[in-house]
């Protein structure tokens, strides 16, 4: 996983119960702050206590190995990947490995959507969980993805509801990210399985297998769920042209979907 970032594993998790009703295909709030060239949209979004949560899917390396703004939204909270590998051969930290998908998983948490509580980021707890199973059971990492365990601190990009597209604010040490925790309402990131791939810890990732992967961000107050989104990424092979000819393309996409979670 990235430098500078350190995980908070977390034994219980709390039962995930909110009033406010998901928004699929959404922009989230007041834009996408993390790095230039990031386009707002796409985002399955759940405002809820004047917080807003949202994830999406992103594909991360086209046949050229660079990032598009394509979410292939399905509009009800998937979306769907080709599977395999980057062909350009991934992160330059881990080129050609077998455990970088082509896509990515983009995140924003914003504790103040509406400017009227006045809660910045470190007014709340936070979930991240993400599934390693491909199969239809589940296996969750779970960590809390912005108080971070000393001494470590995140590359999130930060700010406010002020705040312009790729204008976000990275850390450069932890007395900084917290002061930055204290001072801001928005924060961003995007992340593959690849930083989190950990075959020995029982959270392996290989790109060459399709598979259905639930990823849920919450904010929690004193322990309680008070705002949370969940996404499933579909990663899937696409048949040859002879298979597709034979079959149909009505064939494609057949993957039974995990049962959701009420």
């Amino acid at each position: 996983m990235r430098a500078g970032v350190g995980i908070l594993m977390l034994a219980v998790l709390p039962s995930i119960v909110c009033a406010g009703p998901i928004l699929h295909d959404a922009n989230v709030t007041p834009d996408l702050i993390l790095g230039a060239g990031n386009a707002n949209g796409g985002f399955t979004v759940d405002r809820d206590n004047g917080i807003e949560i949202g994830l999406r899917g992103k594909l991360r390396f086209d046949s050229s190995n660079q990032p598009q703004n394509i979410f292939n939204s399905n509009g009800d909270g998937t979306y769907t990947f080709e599977t395999g590998q980057p062909v350009g051969g991934g992160f330059g930290f881990a080129p050609g490995s077998s455990s970088t998908a082509v896509w990515s998983f983009d995140w924003s948490i914003n504790s103040d959507f509406a400017g009227l509580t006045g809660n910045n980021l470190d007014a709340f707890e936070y979930l991240m969980e993400i599934d390693f199973d491909p199969s239809a059971g589940e296996n969750f990492l779970a960590f809390d993805p912005i108080n971070v365990p000393s001494p470590d601190f995140a590359d999130h990009a930060i700010g406010t509801n002020a705040t312009g597209n790729g204008m976000g604010v990275n850390a450069a040490d932890r007395t900084g990210y917290l002061n930055l925790l204290a001072n801001n309402n928005v924060a961003q990131n995007s992340w593959n399985m690849e930083f989190f791939d950990d075959a020995g810890a029982g959270f392996g990732f290989n790109a060459n297998v399709d598979g259905i992967y639930t990823i849920r961000l919450s904010a929690l107050d004193g322990g309680n769920v008070v705002a949370s989104s969940s996404i499933q990424v579909i990663s899937q092979t696409v048949p040859e042209p002879s298979s597709m000819a034979i079959f149909g393309f009505g064939a494609l996409g057949l993957l039974v979907r995990k049962r959701r979670r009420s």
